[in-house]
């Protein structure tokens, strides 16, 4: 009897001992690194169902920028630390102007880079994705021919 007593005490010091071992990516994470990093500019990917065409746009944060007849304003944009496993995010409120019609917001919510499905723009015309944050310095690179 004795011996199963000592055998569960053991395996609950061991147990205490995992909750305070963080598990995980977040244990590669360096003391007080934060998990989200804001970026002031936002790069966004947009598709015209009609036309086929996909653009890369860029949406400073707090601006609105136009594509197609879709005003996207950029609530915030973040992404991991190089610690951790690579994903951005952006909060988007995005309406729609069509002309001689009256604006009409079609989307307002997080859109993270690695899922693109799992918060999406619902829109006849127009799909609309993140694909990355990024900081001031590298704003005026672009990565396809085709940028707004």
């Amino acid at each position: 009897m004795g011996q199963r007593r000592t055998i569960r005490r053991a395996a609950l010091a061991l147990a205490g001992l995992a909750l305070l071992v963080p598990a995980g990516p977040a244990s590669a994470r360096a003391a007080g690194e934060p998990e989200w990093i804001q970026r002031p500019i936002a790069v966004l990917q947009g598709l015209d169902k009609v036309t086929a065409r996909v653009s890369t746009v860029t949406a400073p944060v707090g601006s609105t920028v136009e594509f197609g007849t879709l005003l996207i304003t950029v609530e915030t944009c973040q992404e991991h630390p190089p610690t951790l496993a690579p994903e951005s995010a952006a909060f988007l409120a995005i309406d729609d102007q069509p002309p001689d019609e009256q604006r009409r917001q079609v989307f307002s919510g997080w859109m993270f880079a690695s899922s693109p499905g799992l918060n999406a723009l619902q829109h006849p015309v127009y799909d609309v994705w993140v694909l990355s944050c990024r900081s001031a310095s590298t704003a005026g690179q672009s990565s396809s021919p085709g940028s707004n």
